[in-house]
C-alpha cells in the first residue's frame, strides 16, 4: 500500500502553509499512523488510495503548528456538528477532499445508480426493458458483448424483449464471440457509465406508491394500522395499491420451501422465537413445518422460556426478519412473490 506505511515528519524549519484538502487528509492518516489508519484505508478502494498515497508523497515537512491547526479544525468541525451524518452529501463532500471532481462524480453515479458493486452486476439489476432499449440502438456486437458479461437470468430477460431479427443476431455473435480486448472492453464501460448509467440515475423517478408501501412496511404494526385506517378514509384506492405492494412478516409465508429454509439458516434463533412469539398459530405452525422436528421442538421450548415479551421487541425482530429476506432477494438467493397474482399457476 503505497504512502500508508509512512511516518509524520514534523519540520521545525518547515514553511508554513495552508493546507489543500488532498493534504489535510494524508497529514490526518500519516498522523494516525498504521494502527489507527489501517481501519480507515480498509474502507477505501484502490484508486482512492492511490490518490491519497499520492498526496502523502508530496506532502514534505509539516510544521508543528500546521499540525496543531489541522486537529483544531478536524475536532471542531465534528463537535460543532454535534453528530456525524452519513449521507450523500456528507460523502460526496468528504471524497471531494482527496480525490478529483471527475473521479468523485463518477464514484456518486454510481453510488446513486442500481445496486453492484462493478458496472456488470449493475446492468444486471436494470429493468430489461430499459436496458432493451438502450441496448436496441447499438451495434449487435456491442450488445453480444454486454449480454455475455451480464447475469445469464437477467440476459435472457433482456434478449425475450429486443427486437426479434436484432435478438437472433446478438445470439449469433455470442456463439461465436472471441476474448474482448481489454481496451475495447473498458471502452463499452466508459460508454455504459457515462451515457447510460447517469442518466438512468438523474431521470429513474420511483413510484410514490411504492416508496410509500416501504415507508408503511418500516412502521410498526399499530403505527401501520393508524395510517393505513387513516388513508382508506381518505383515499381506498391508493391505501390497496400500498397495501399490494408492501411485503410484511406474514407475507413470509408464500415463500418457497427452498426460500424459507435458506432464510431460517440465516436467523439467529433467538431473534427467531422472539418473531414467532408474537406470530398467529397459522404463522407458527407454517414455520415448524419447514423445520426438523428436533428444530422445531426447540423452538418452541426458547419461546416457552422468554416468558411475556414486549409488543415492540416482537415487532422489531419481524421487521428484521423482513429485512433478512429482501437482502436475501436481492442477492438472488431466494425469491419473494409480491403479489397474490404470483403465486398463479398454468397447467
Amino acid at each position: 500500500m503505497q504512502g500508508a506505511g509512512q511516518q509524520l515528519v514534523v519540520g521545525q524549519g518547515a514553511a508554513q502553509r495552508t493546507l489543500r484538502g488532498d493534504e489535510k487528509a494524508a497529514v490526518l492518516m500519516l498522523a494516525l499512523g498504521p494502527d489507527y489508519g489501517r481501519p480507515i484505508f480498509d474502507e477505501l478502494d484502490e484508486l482512492e488510495i492511490k490518490a491519497l498515497s499520492r498526496a502523502m508523497v508530496r506532502l514534505g515537512p509539516i510544521t508543528q503548528e500546521m499540525l496543531d491547526d489541522l486537529m483544531i479544525e478536524f475536532v471542531t468541525t465534528i463537535s460543532s456538528a454535534g453528530t456525524i451524518s452519513g449521507n450523500t452529501d456528507t460523502t460526496e463532500r468528504l471524497l471531494l477532499s482527496f480525490l478529483p471532481a471527475d473521479r468523485v462524480d463518477s464514484i456518486m453515479e454510481e453510488i446513486r445508480g442500481p445496486a453492484g458493486r462493478n458496472i456488470w452486476e449493475k446492468l444486471s439489476n436494470v429493468q430489461e426493458d430499459v436496458l432493451a432499449a438502450y441496448l436496441k440502438n447499438e451495434y449487435p456486437q456491442t450488445v453480444a458483448v454486454v449480454l455475455s458479461k451480464i447475469a445469464p437470468d437477467h440476459a435472457s430477460k433482456v434478449l425475450a424483449v429486443l427486437p426479434e431479427e436484432l435478438a437472433m443476431d446478438v445470439v449469433q455473435r455470442m456463439l461465436g464471440l472471441d476474448p474482448v480486448q481489454k481496451e475495447i472492453l473498458e471502452k463499452i464501460e466508459v460508454t455504459l457509465r457515462t451515457e447510460f448509467m447517469s442518466t438512468l440515475s438523474h431521470t429513474k423517478r420511483r413510484d410514490s406508491h411504492e416508496q410509500m408501501a416501504e415507508i408503511f412496511n418500516s412502521f410498526d404494526r399499530q403505527t401501520e394500522a393508524r395510517f393505513m385506517t387513516n388513508l382508506e378514509e381518505m383515499n381506498r384506492d391508493d391505501a390497496e395499491r400500498i397495501k399490494a405492494l408492501m411485503f410484511t412478516f406474514e407475507d413470509l409465508t408464500r415463500l418457497e420451501p427452498s426460500a424459507i429454509q435458506t432464510l431460517l439458516q440465516r436467523m439467529d434463533k433467538r431473534e427467531l422465537a422472539l418473531c414467532l412469539k408474537g406470530a398467529s398459530e397459522d404463522i407458527r405452525d407454517f414455520f415448524f413445518a419447514n423445520m426438523s422436528a428436533r428444530a422445531a421442538k426447540l423452538l418452541r421450548d426458547d419461546m416457552e422460556a422468554m416468558g411475556p415479551v414486549r409488543l415492540k421487541d416482537v415487532d422489531e425482530a419481524q421487521a428484521r426478519m423482513v429485512a433478512t429476506a429482501k437482502d436475501l432477494a436481492a442477492k438472488g438467493e431466494i425469491i419473494i412473490l409480491k403479489t397474490k397474482a404470483d403465486d398463479q399457476m398454468v397447467a
